[in-house]
């Protein structure tokens, strides 16, 4: 159940290889290095966000924790049971992910949160591997439409079959539902483009439909 996973220098990417080398001149305690995957290489549910935050993930080393999206993320899968312990935004704060995994499009951050096309292609295998190793997941959440996006690509899907949507559900692949969330970032929250409600609608569905399975 292991996945191929880049390493810490990884040098795919020369943009994002200067920018980390800058981070760890600026902040030697920091992770500064791809991010992890976090929770269970088995578990049904396969969450897939855009990068890592500057002073979030790349920070603390585990996705979604220390920037404002984790606030978010974090409380709404313990509300439907796809976590245990308290979520202290650390990434010794003892929180376990019960049948479900959290991963991103691209492993390491960019500057100002924008990835290129190149380095979401180039990173793409990274999920590539998280999408298809065995066992693969039977549900997919993709965090905006670049997470959508590039999990299609990665499973070879026209994006024109599945339209990115907030609350769409498509089935492009046998025995995998693909559900899409506007991005839980601190911006979409606090302008109420995505609001905890929206966000929960999207987390009930996919409990309900892999309780039913």
């Amino acid at each position: 159940m292991t996945r191929a996973a880049p390493p810490a220098d990884c040098p795919l990417c020369p943009r994002l290889v200067a920018f980390r080398q800058t981070a760890r001149t600026k902040q030697p305690a920091w992770h500064n290095a791809p991010v992890p995957s976090f929770g269970d290489p088995a578990a049904r549910l396969l969450i897939v966000g855009l990068a890592p935050g500057l002073s979030g993930a790349n920070r603390t080393g585990r996705p979604f924790t220390g920037d404002g999206a984790g606030n978010t993320l974090y409380p709404a899968l313990a509300r439907f049971g796809w976590s245990r312990g308290t979520f202290d935004a650390r990434p010794d704060d003892g929180l376990e992910l019960v049948d479900c995994r959290i991963t991103n499009a691209v492993r390491c951050v960019p500057p100002e949160n924008k990835p290129t096309g190149a380095e979401i292609r180039t990173c793409r295998r990274f999920l590539g591997e998280e999408l298809t190793a065995a066992p693969a997941p039977r549900a997919i959440l993709a965090l905006g439409r670049i997470a959508h996006d590039t999990v299609l690509r990665a499973l070879g899907q026209p994006l024109k079959a599945y339209p990115f949507a907030h609350d769409a559900w498509h089935e492009p692949a046998p025995d995998l539902v693909l559900a899409s969330s506007y991005h839980c970032s601190r911006y979409n929250m606090n302008t109420g483009r995505l609001t905890e409600a929206m966000f929960d609608t999207v987390l009930a569905r996919l409990r309900r439909h892999l309780d039913g399975h």
